[in-house]
């Protein structure tokens, strides 16, 4: 038997018993149908002869398949595979979901990677069955279909907002995936959604942000509240109940997003609907950023992460193996604005806030205590060129060093190396929060291979546990 029709028959066993540690890893489709699935779909299970297996929502889109109105399987968090990959597809998945192909075509994503656009092609659809349009298109499809049930935003306003250029457009493609017009996907919002739609354009956009299962809420709301700098972030209320919110600069314009502080979000098993989700609500200046601000959330949150497997290699560890009993689904949070968070690196928390306060810009409309943007690389190299500080912003500002979504890993950490004054601990630092790699050994400690490639995330075990210091 060949290895592909044994991982198959891996996947329908997954799919027979409704496995949802696989939602979002693969996606199945059933022939006589027409409609395509997560794995954990509550459905009858269909005979294994009528089933097709792709790699991502899209190719199942683009093989003629519309998406199961029960389990919406374009809700499931997004594999983690492309956060833990540092190639090529894997940088390419990352733009496209930061909204990349939207703003600057095939060819802006193809540049930025460094390839031609006819490679991006080919390599994106040998592995995935779809090219870079067709990524986009899903994503475009759902996040309007997520603005069609759980806001009252207008129909025109969310075609817009969702990244399509028309309103046909939009239409054409939401009946071809849903095989609905928006305003009969909007009639069948599902009950718990319809409440929520009490949302206006004033009032922001909510929206659940889904992980996969466990999720230590906590730790990451600790780390934001020790880092928040005023001005341009704010935690608020209890342990267990904490509001999180901040400012963000946007491709079209700015944002202030609130994240709350979900609590009973450690459960585990392998049901329909394991994990859960975190509450957000996003204020945007220009409702085209929002693809781009959810994922920036998505990363600082570390919701696209697969605890399943970080937990079973980390937990097989002796001294690692009771912390991850004791926090099953420890996240390694990310960042919401990598060059930024490189900047902080290097400033720290009390000169952060000197510089927003001198160098930010204000925001039109302040809202509370947030009052401000953190500056940009360039205003800062202008304003204080000295220093470590300067030669880092020069270098982010002049693209010396490049921390976007689809940055090559070791491309920026030897360019991080290269900035004069920077160690290697705080590019140790940078690495694991602005380009989001699972797998950072900072110098110094004693960390085993065997904790590869999850390193990242074992060392937040460690400071969870009061056992590695938190700068």
């Amino acid at each position: 038997m060949s290895n592909h029709a044994t991982d198959e028959d891996t996947r329908y066993e997954a799919v027979r018993s409704r496995d949802a540690r696989f939602d979002g890893v693969f996606f199945f489709a059933v022939e006589t149908t027409g409609i395509y699935c997560r794995p954990s779909c509550p459905a009858v299970t269909p005979k294994r002869a009528n089933v097709r297996f792709f790699a991502t929502a899209a190719a199942a889109q683009g093989a003629g398949f519309r998406a199961c109105r029960r389990c919406r399987p374009d809700a499931v968090p997004g594999s983690a595979e492309w956060n833990v990959r540092a190639d090529a597809v894997g940088r390419a998945v990352r733009l496209i979901a930061d909204g990349v192909v939207d703003r600057e075509g095939v060819a802006g994503l193809a540049a930025r990677l460094g390839y031609s656009a006819r490679q991006v092609q080919r390599q994106l659809t040998a592995e995935l069955g779809a090219g870079p349009v067709a990524l986009a298109r899903a994503q475009r499809a759902h996040t309007a279909r997520l603005l069609v049930q759980t806001t009252e935003l207008p129909i025109t306003e969310i075609a817009f907002a969702s990244g399509f250029s028309s309103v046909r457009q939009f239409n054409d493609t939401i009946r071809a995936i849903y095989a609905s017009t928006p305003s009969q996907l909007r009639a069948a919002a599902p009950r718990g959604g319809r409440a929520r739609r009490t949302a206006t354009p004033g009032a922001g956009i909510p929206l659940r942000l889904a992980h996969r299962g466990p999720y230590q809420a906590g730790p990451v709301f600790d780390l934001l509240q020790h880092e928040a700098v005023p001005g341009i972030e704010e935690v608020s209320g209890p342990p267990g109940a904490r509001t999180y919110r901040r400012t963000l600069r946007l491709p079209y314009g700015t944002g202030i997003v609130a994240v709350g502080e979900r609590p009973g979000t450690s459960r585990t098993g392998t049901g329909a609907h394991p994990g859960g989700w975190l509450d957000a609500r996003l204020h945007l200046t220009d409702p085209r950023d929002l693809t781009t601000a959810v994922q920036r959330l998505r990363r600082l949150f570390d919701l696209d992460a697969d605890p399943y497997a970080v937990d079973e290699r980390l937990g097989a560890d002796p001294r690692l193996a009771p912390l991850v009993a004791a926090r099953p689904g420890l996240r390694s949070p990310g960042a919401a604005d990598p060059e930024e968070l490189a900047v902080r690196a290097v400033a720290g928390r009390t000169d952060a806030e000197r510089l927003v306060r001198r160098y930010g810009k204000a925001l039109d409309a302040p809202c509370g205590s947030l009052t401000h943007l953190f500056p940009e690389p360039a205003v800062l190299a202008e304003a204080e060129p000295g220093g470590t500080l300067g030669a880092l912003t020069a270098a982010l500002a002049d693209g010396a060093v490049r921390l976007g979504p689809g940055a090559d890993r070791d491309g920026a950490h030897d360019a991080l190396l290269a900035v004069p004054g920077l160690d290697a601990r705080t590019v140790a630092e940078i690495r694991t929060r602005a380009l989001g790699d699972p797998d950072v050994a900072p110098p110094g400690p004693d960390i085993p291979g065997t904790w590869r490639p999850w390193r990242s995330y074992a060392l937040n075990h460690l400071r969870a546990a009061g056992e590695w210091e938190l700068r």
